[in-house]
């Protein structure tokens, strides 16, 4: 749902929107300091959700604990007031790239001999200063193969991804950061039972930084810098931010960095910021989970509390000017053509914030706002949307949209902004701001279910030095605005004085390509140890046992009247309640009846329009979906249990009265053509979906397996309507998640009627998995990277591979301590994204696969492509890295709770599988006893030597098509041939 946005943070593009700060007194949330049993002292807040205890250390760290028991996990976050914002002028990009960097260790952390290494670390210093003063090409170029040299001299002396191995060997997952304007984030989930470990290594990586194998790395953030040249959304962001703040570092530093500075960095500037920012009273630690307030703050005490407090300012930004007249950019690229609207905002802790929240809401809600309902609804356009973003100095509203078939850009601006007009003369009922701070309460109550969103929620208020009690209080403030403040707000605010920023189909002549600099491999030193990680792994925590599922026990059941099955399981969390409804049949049984679920979503009875149903539905604050997939279908319905009866009446009211509407039907097929013309314009769907689907299948697959928009136009939407009403004459199920299993089911019985007699389902399609080897299919796309996949078919499913499957998938190719991550990128420099499975068949009849994927510059790809089928063929192999695996996927597997409605969800994958039990009980036990020589003979019956089908999209310009030709005969893909889609000129839309 839309409001989702509105609490959890996502880096580079949105942050937290839903708790703000307000300055009205509140009786309700108040805050208090307290004291803990060891003298430590706290705030809390009264009638706080999340049961923050906040403490500040003597150093000035403020550490922010949570307590969550649904898992033995604790998600955690070391969040820096240190972004973008703060990069030198001439070093932008510097906050990210210190973020890449500090993973690499200390002088205790990823070294053999550091007196030794360091001399040559402080040699590449020296030389990257005058590699940067020197003007000269060919100098230049000669100072950087010096650069390679010394480079590979200092790899003697280092082991790479050290403390990847130890937050690894912990069974932590989302071992990750991310930098943006005014912050650099640092992100681990760690078993509760591993904290003191994971404390010690936290609080040595963030007591210094080494900038070891530096120019690698370097190479990995460039190949980072080339996946945002090739997405037109993140041009079309930084192309309106710079319009907004053409003074500001939110409009003139991105994040990424510039190419000239990113190939010019100073390890001076760097080392600089790090001693500068990264110091505890301008940090906050993060610990949300299954934890021990007391235990846990001196715990953190005795590791952080050591860090040294040093004087931290900021430097004071620009201010902006106020934009008095209508700011126009463009922007162009090879996706489909799209739009923003955007106005700058006051920053967080403004009455912007709370008013301009509430009337994003109003606007867009992905119910009943006035987007929803006068352009999705109506289908007036392909997509309308809008999102508020608010930051320390400044925010702003963004409308989005993109266009339908026919619609220009200034067509979609004009109803774009209509809407903002309909909120300025309060065409919006009375009843909508209740609504919506309802909408958004049930939305916080079951995002706060997830240490992670709550976690998140903590490094914002950080972030933005937001006091946690008005962020307790922001929805009640948001509700003491009344209908006219807002009008009046909206009148005096939304003028012409925002940035439009069109997302033109074309080339972008911006575009920077570089030379393949050619980096000597570095080592890697896999059987080397510092003697940090060697006392790190003698460390012993308390071993947390795993606790498996009794699915027969913990899934119960019911019927109805009708004798339909209800597997149900009591939510004993909240009053929030789940409902579904589920055919097993889908698509692959009728093609058709995808079609006429999605058609639902734009009808109406007699009784309502389509307009009544979705403000009825919003204002019950229940949210349903009709939803078709290959092999299923579900009804679902959710939000407060004491409005199930109403919401269900009101869904099996659209269920049985739905009237057929041609124009709605019309504007559906046009709207379905234009998405499949969109959809071959994105590279990714390109890949992971049209190449991928045509290298498993080949012709016939339920992917290609679609009505033609030719055929969508014969046919009569009284048909589709009679098709989604025939759905419950046919066998069906239940799954109810939540409290009263009784009430849920009266209210079944009141509304879901049914025949006694219910049809069996059609037949389904079937489709044979190809056999692979020999081909290379090759799809022509602009972009400046490239990007491939490798699959190769395996046996057929077999449950006691699971376990082996796993842990090859830690040892080999997943995660950052992998044997691929390491060989081609830490050493080799020759992607920032590649990686390689052994994947598990969905379903019990079907095949595993082995695939690859690689994603680097064109000029890379033949040696990534002989790096990676070395590797393919000739597994690498380390017993101390393998033990590390072996540790870490037995960690994982024990910390892992499979609970709430989980629980029944995971039963129904395994079932496809045939598996009626917990099968992790069985993997755990077998990885326990498993050897390095078991995972070598994995490896040599299971991947080695095996036939690949070949997927790259690329730009034919670039991409050495004869070394392709060793990896198979190579095919250049029609990409309407791949999606089965018509030509676009043969449609009449």
């Amino acid at each position: 749902m839309k409001h989702l946005k509105l609490v959890l943070a996502i880096a580079m593009i949105t942050l937290v929107a839903s708790c703000k700060k307000g300055n009205t007194a509140s009786s309700v949330a108040k805050s208090e300091t307290q004291k803990d049993a060891n003298g430590f002292s706290y705030q809390t807040v009264a009638n706080d959700p999340t049961g923050l205890r906040l403490y500040t250390l003597d150093n000035g760290l403020k550490v922010y604990l949570s307590k969550n028991t649904d898992e033995p996990k604790i998600q955690t976050y070391i969040a820096v007031r240190a972004g973008s914002n703060y990069d030198p002028k001439q070093s932008t990009g510097l906050a990210h790239y210190l973020e890449h960097m500090v993973f690499k260790g200390t002088d205790k952390i990823g070294t053999v001999n550091w007196e030794t290494e360091k001399k040559y670390l402080d040699t590449i210093s020296n030389l990257y200063e005058k590699h940067r003063a020197e003007k000269n090409p060919d100098n230049k170029l000669a100072i950087y193969k010096e650069i390679d040299r010394v480079s590979l001299a200092a790899s003697n002396f280092s082991v790479a991804n050290e403390y990847d191995k130890m937050s690894s060997s912990l069974g932590a997952t989302g071992t990750n950061a991310y930098t943006w304007f005014e912050q650099t984030v640092y992100t681990n989930k760690i078993p509760a039972n591993e904290l003191d470990k994971f404390l010690k290594l936290e609080s040595e990586r963030f007591g210094q930084v080494v900038l070891r194998l530096f120019h690698t790395e370097l190479e990995a953030v460039f190949e980072e810098f080339n996946r945002g040249q090739d997405s037109d959304g993140r041009k079309r962001y930084a192309a309106m931010l710079k319009g907004l703040f053409p003074n500001h570092p939110y409009g003139q530093q991105t994040t990424i960095g510039t190419a000239e500075h990113l190939k010019n960095p100073s390890m001076v500037d760097i080392h600089n910021y790090f001693d500068k920012y990264y110091v505890p009273n301008n940090m906050a630690v993060v610990l949300v989970g299954d934890l021990d307030f007391d235990a846990t703050i001196s715990k953190v005490n005795e590791s952080f509390g050591k860090l040294e407090k040093k004087e931290v300012k900021h430097p004071e930004l620009p201010k902006e000017e106020m934009i008095t007249s209508v700011v126009e950019n463009e922007v162009f690229g090879p996706t489909s053509e799209s739009i923003s609207i955007a106005y700058r905002t006051g920053g967080v802790k403004t009455e912007d914030e709370k008013l301009v929240t509430l009337a994003d809401m109003i606007l867009a809600n992905g119910n009943a706002g006035l987007m929803d309902l006068n352009l999705n609804q109506k289908q007036l356009v392909q997509y309308a949307g809008s999102s508020p973003t608010f930051l320390n100095d400044y925010g702003y509203h963004v409308l989005s949209g993109a266009p339908k078939e026919g619609q220009s850009l200034d067509e979609l601006k004009q109803l774009l902004l209509e809407q903002i007009e309909k909120l300025k003369k309060g065409e919006f009922e009375d009843w909508m701001i209740d609504a919506v701070i309802n909408d958004l309460k049930k939305s916080q109550l079951k995002q706060y279910e997830s240490s992670t969103a709550v976690a998140d929620a903590y490094v914002n208020a950080f972030i933005h030095d937001e006091n946690w009690e008005d962020k307790v209080k922001f929805l009640d403030d948001l509700k003491k605005i009344t209908k006219q403040e807002l009008v009046d707000f909206a009148n005096s605010f939304y003028k012409d004085n925002y940035v439009v920023t069109y997302k033109r189909k074309g080339v972008d002549e911006n575009i920077v390509k570089v030379q393949n600099p050619g980096i000597t491999p570095v080592n890697l030193n896999r059987g080397s140890n510092s003697e940090f990680i060697e006392a790190f792994n003698n460390i012993e925590s308390e071993a947390l046992k795993p606790v498996y599922v009794d699915y027969a026990s913990a899934i119960k059941e019911t019927k109805t009247d009708s004798g339909i099955k209800v597997s149900y399981i009591e939510n004993e969390t909240n009053d929030l309640f789940d409902m579904n409804i589920i055919f097993d049949m889908g698509s692959d049984n009728d093609k058709k009846l995808d079609l006429a679920v999605g058609y639902l979503e734009y009808l109406g009875t007699e009784k309502y329009s389509n307009e009544q149903l979705k403000k009825e539905f919003y204002k019950l604050g229940v949210d349903y979906y009709v939803n078709t997939g290959n092999e299923k279908t579900y009804i679902g319905l959710s939000g407060l249990k004491e409005n199930l009866p109403k919401g269900l009446e009101l869904l099996e009211h659209l269920l049985d009265n739905a009237v057929a509407d041609q124009e709605a039907y019309d504007k559906y097929v046009q709207s379905i053509a234009k998405g499949r013309q969109n959809t071959k314009t994105n590279k990714g769907s390109i890949l992971r979906r049209g190449l991928l689907n045509y290298a498993k299948y080949g012709e016939n697959s339920s992917f290609r397996n679609i009505i033609s928009v030719s055929e969508l136009n014969k046919i009569n939407p009284e048909e589709l309507v009679a098709l989604a009403k025939d759905l419950k004459n046919y066998k069906q199920r239940m799954f109810y998640y939540g409290k009263d299993i009784d009430n849920a089911v009266s209210a079944l019985n009141a509304s879901h009627k049914v025949n006694a007699q219910l049809k069996d389902y059609p037949e389904a399609m079937t489709f044979e998995e190809k056999e692979t080897g020999g081909n290379v299919y090759f799809v022509d796309f602009d972009m400046v990277q490239s990007e491939m996949m490798f699959l190769a078919k395996g046996e057929p499913f077999k449950a006691e591979n699971m376990a082996a499957s796993t842990l090859f998938n830690t040892y080999f190719g997943g995660g950052l301590s992998s044997i691929v991550f390491q060989e081609i990128r830490e050493s080799k420099s020759l992607a920032y994204s590649a990686w390689s499975s052994y994947s598990t068949a969905r379903e019990k009849d079907d095949a595993n696969y082995v695939m690859a994927y690689i994603g680097t510059q064109a000029n890379k790809m033949p040696e990534a492509v002989d790096a990676m089928m070395g590797l393919m063929n000739d597994m690498p192999e380390s017993e101390a890295q393998f033990n590390a695996a072996k540790e870490s996927t037995l960690k994982k597997i024990a910390a892992q709770r499979i609970n709430k409605s989980s629980i029944f969800w995971n039963y129904e994958r395994l079932k496809k599988l045939g598996i009626s039990e917990d099968n992790r009980e069985a993997m755990y036990n077998a990885i326990k006893d498993m050897t390095l020589k078991d995972l070598r003979e994995f490896f040599n019956k299971n991947i080695k030597g095996e036939d690949y089908n070949v997927m790259v999209i690329g730009d034919k310009k670039d991409v050495d098509l004869k070394a392709l030709n060793k990896l198979g005969k190579v095919q250049e893909m029609d990409i309407d041939h791949l999606f089965n889609y018509e030509k676009s000129e043969d449609v009449k839309m």
